[in-house]
């Protein structure tokens, strides 16, 4: 049977892993074995950061959805209810971005609620 030399596959996929790793401390940064391992829980903290981003995100959206609802004598949660009934599918993402860039249409929203 022929001999097979495998050196450069391995090498290749070490050295993709370690520019990955860079600045990372220590051994980190430099052993493939601790990279791999840190690497690993790096990018399962990326994957639940994500997760977390869109729930602050939404959070933040319905302060905002708040604020303009109450300066036109709503509260917040009889807000989105009416707008159900209403059937006025907006999400709160854009509910908040038009409460801040455009305090008339988001008037004109409340005025389609009541």
């Amino acid at each position: 049977m022929t001999r097979v030399k495998r050196g450069i596959v391995t090498k290749k996929r070490h050295k993709r892993l370690l520019n990955r790793t860079k600045g990372y401390w220590g051994s980190r940064s430099n052993l493939f074995k601790r990279a791999k391992e840190t690497l690993l829980r790096a990018m399962a903290y990326a994957f639940r950061g994500r997760k977390l981003k869109k729930r602050s995100m939404r959070a933040l959206f319905i302060v905002r959805v708040s604020a303009a609802a109450g300066k036109h004598g709503l509260k917040y949660n009889a807000f989105i209810h009416k707008l159900k009934m209403a059937h006025v599918q907006l999400n709160r993402k854009m509910l908040s971005q038009i409460a801040i860039f455009d305090s008339a249409a988001f008037e004109a929203v409340v005025n389609v609620v009541k």
